[in-house]
């Protein structure tokens, strides 16, 4: 496998060979370095595909974000006491608009999972991950009292 050697040493040697005087042949010679090395066909790689670019993850294996907020008012409560996600990554991320300055997080659990994110000042943003999958998860403030307080909502994965 001398051939990933021998490309990466002379996209190495181009990319110090530039001036240092001059922005412009830095540049050209980063453009250089950065050039996909498989750009003939089948890469010099073989089949196996290595050193080749990764797709970009897209659709469900992305994931995606459900917003909610606290109440602004800084009342134990959110403004949404339902949410509906699709199954996989799932991130939830709350928006802590309180005026007077109360803090809140986000926390989701149900289904084996049982995560929170950080609890954060007014005028922050709280988010947590989680993989799911279809059913009923409770969301809820992990902060002293929140939760006990009604600071909760459910959240319906399909």
């Amino acid at each position: 496998m001398a051939v990933p050697f021998a490309v990466a040493a002379a996209a190495l040697l181009a990319a110090g060979c530039g001036s240092s005087s001059s922005g412009a042949s830095s540049s050209s010679s980063t453009a250089a370095a950065s050039a996909p090395a498989s750009s003939s066909p089948g890469g010099g790689y073989g089949s196996a595909g290595y050193g080749k670019p990764k797709p970009a993850a897209s659709g469900p294996a992305a994931g995606q974000t459900v917003k909610l907020a606290a109440d602004p008012g800084g009342a134990p409560r959110f403004t949404k006491a339902a949410l509906s996600a699709k199954a996989g990554t799932v991130t939830l991320a709350l928006d802590n608009p309180s005026s007077a300055g109360v803090q809140h997080g986000i926390a989701i659990e149900g289904n084996g999972v049982n995560q929170s994110g950080p609890v954060v000042a007014a005028g922050s943003t709280s988010a947590v991950t989680a993989k799911l999958k279809p059913g009923t998860y409770t969301f809820y403030c992990p902060f002293d009292g929140h939760r006990a307080a009604g600071m909760t909502g459910t959240l319906t994965v399909r």
